[in-house]
């Protein structure tokens, strides 16, 4: 309970999980709203398969209550023509789970719950890898908040609007495993500015590494639940960032970009964003209040 009022999702904390998925889906013209109000009646226990964690998201702009919030409407654009593609869709759906199977079905129920009002856009199934590194093999999320700190950074306080929602950052980032493979460990750590197998900082990190230009002190702390994803030979990694405030999200997307100094993130130069796109993830209470009393 956050705040003694307003509840987050609690998929967003589930920590540990083994499997996930993601879809995301384009409403049927005209049934936007609709859409907002089944995927809200997903979210009630009494629909959902046991065992699954379903975290439900949607366009900024197709949530009622007013927000400070909006889509990933525009391209980002960068140095040395880098680009971080938009992509926004209506709806997300996050699913995680302890085994792929139920994963598995719980989506297609969903998906066949919501066939008359949309169509999936995007669909991403993801895997943790040697606990928890990604597939650099760079160990993910190094100044991850704990859970106990977790909901004061993520969940929007009681009193604001959205209370108890989170903004979600959702972004496909396909790897360049040849390239990057070829370089030596100094180089790599160069590029992340950390050290490979203890994930320490390095004190004379470059200016373009990955950590400098994503300086939480700098834009301000985020909770991350990033995820490898794909196969053996297309495969990268799937950012999911979550934040009460949508500032530093997007100002952790400009430096990685270049947008303000010119600079690029290195590790921008072995993988490339696919995808792009923004949600507001409602409290439970908000969900429960939509969703149609069945």
């Amino acid at each position: 309970m956050i705040g003694g009022m307003s509840t987050a999702q609690g998929g967003i904390f589930a920590l540990g999980t083994a499997s996930h998925a993601y879809l995301e889906f384009d409403a049927v013209s005209g049934k936007a709203q609709e859409l907002v109000t089944a995927v809200a009646s997903l979210r009630e226990p009494r629909t959902t398969m046991g065992g699954v964690n379903l975290v439900a998201g949607f366009r900024p702009e197709l949530w009622a209550e007013a927000i400070p919030v909006a889509g990933f409407n525009a391209d980002i654009a960068g140095a040395d023509g880098f680009a971080m593609p938009a992509t926004q869709h209506d709806a997300v759906l996050w699913l995680s789970g302890s085994a792929y199977d139920v994963i598995f079905d719980t989506a297609r129920a969903a998906i066949a719950a919501l066939e008359p009002l949309a169509s999936v856009a995007e669909e991403t199934s993801s895997w943790p890898y040697q606990h928890d590194r990604d597939l650099t093999g760079f160990i993910d999320g190094s100044e991850n908040p704990t859970l106990i700190e977790a909901p004061e950074i993520a969940v929007i306080p009681d009193g604001k609007p959205g209370a108890g929602g989170t903004i979600l950052l959702l972004q496909k980032w396909a790897h360049d495993a040849t390239a990057w493979e070829s370089l030596p460990v100094a180089e790599q750590e160069a590029v992340i500015g950390r050290t490979k197998d203890a994930s320490v900082e390095l004190d004379d990190k470059p200016a373009d590494s990955h950590v400098a230009k994503n300086d939480q002190d700098d834009f301000g702390k985020i909770f991350r639940r990033n995820m490898p994803y794909g196969t053996v030979t297309e495969h990268g990694t799937m950012f999911v960032g979550f934040c009460a405030e949508q500032r530093p999200l997007a100002a952790m997307l400009e430096s990685m970009a270049g947008v303000t100094d010119g600079v690029r993130d290195a590790l921008t130069r072995y993988t490339q964003p696919l995808t792009g796109a923004y949600y507001f993830v409602p409290s439970t209470e908000s969900i429960r209040q939509l969703a149609p009393n069945v």
